[in-house]
C-alpha cells in the first residue's frame, strides 16, 4: 500500500530501534525519508540500508535539543523533497534512577530531549505545513506517561508531557490543515528491553494480555496509520500499542 507515495516524512533518532522500524514502514509506503540522529554515522549506515531497498532517503545529523538544528533539519527536507508531509518526533534517552538517587542533570536531559526537542520539531515542522496547507505529526509518548513507571519520575513526567503538548498542538492547527497525534508504546522488543535481566523481562511480559512484546515494526505500522490519509479526521489522539498492558 503506497499510503505515503510522493510525500516526504522527518523521522528523529531513525537510525535504530522503534525510530529505524518506522523508517522501514515509511518507505515501504513510498514515502521520501530524511533519518535524523544525533549519531551522523548512524543514520548514514541507516540510510544506506534503506536506499538499497529502493527507498529516497537524506541522512541527517540533528540534536533535537539544539534549536538552530532541528530548523535546519525542516529546511533540509523542504529544500530536498519541495514539502514537508510528516514529522514523528521519536528521539528519546532513559536515565532511569529512583528519586533518592536521580540528579538534577539526568531529569533535565530526559526532558530535553523528549519535552523540549517534540516542540521544537513541532514548531517548525508546523511552520512549514501551515503553508503547504496540510501535515501530519506523530508524538511518540509511552505508556509510562500514562501509569508512571518506578525508577522514571523523568521519562514518566516528560511522556505525559508529550500528550499535552499533543493535543494543545492538535487545537492550535486543526484549522490549518496540520493534524498531531501521540503513540504510546508499551513493552517494545528492542536491543535495549532485551538486554534486561530474563526476570525482569518475564515480569513485564506477565503483565501483557497478549503475553508477547509488540515488534517494533508493529508501532510502524501504527504511525504509517496516523501519517497516513486513514486518520484524516482524527487529531489530539493518543493510540495505545501496548498488547494491552495498563489498559
Amino acid at each position: 500500500m503506497d499510503l505515503l507515495e510522493g510525500r516526504s516524512a522527518i523521522i528523529t533518532g531513525a537510525a535504530q530501534g522503534i525510530g529505524l522500524a518506522i523508517a522501514r514502514v515509511f518507505a515501504g509506503a513510498g514515502a521520501r525519508l530524511v533519518i535524523a540522529d544525533i549519531d551522523e554515522q548512524a543514520a548514514k549506515d541507516a540510510a544506506e540500508e534503506l536506499v538499497a531497498g529502493g527507498a529516497t532517503v537524506l541522512p541527517v545529523r540533528c540534536d533535537v535539543t539544539d534549536e538552530d538544528g532541528v530548523e535546519a533539519m525542516v529546511a533540509a527536507c523542504a529544500a530536498e523533497f519541495g514539502s514537508v508531509d510528516v514529522l514523528v518526533n521519536n528521539a528519546g534517552i532513559t536515565r532511569d534512577a529512583t528519586l533518592r538517587k536521580m540528579t538534577a542533570e539526568q531529569f533535565r536531559q530526559v526532558m530535553d530531549v523528549h519535552l523540549f526537542g517534540t516542540w521544537l520539531g513541532m514548531k517548525y515542522a508546523s511552520l512549514k505545513m501551515r503553508e503547504q496547507g496540510n501535515g501530519s505529526i506523530v508524538n511518540i509518548s509511552s505508556i509510562s506517561g500514562k501509569v508512571g513507571l518506578v525508577g522514571q519520575t523523568n521519562y514518566s513526567a516528560a511522556k505525559a508531557g508529550i500528550v499535552g503538548m499533543t493535543k494543545a498542538g492538535a487545537k492550535e492547527l486543526a484549522h490549518l490543515g496540520v493534524r498531531v497525534n501521540a503513540i504510546q508504546p508499551g513493552l517494545v522488543r528492542t536491543a535495549m528491553t532485551e538486554a534486561l535481566r530474563p526476570d525482569i523481562w518475564a515480569e513485564k511480559l506477565a503483565g501483557v494480555p497478549m503475553g508477547r512484546a509488540a515488534e517494533p515494526e508493529e508501532v510502524g505500522r501504527v504511525a504509517l496509520f496516523l501519517a497516513s490519509d486513514l486518520s484524516s479526521y482524527m487529531t489530539g489522539t493518543v493510540l495505545e500499542v501496548t498488547g494491552g498492558r495498563h489498559m
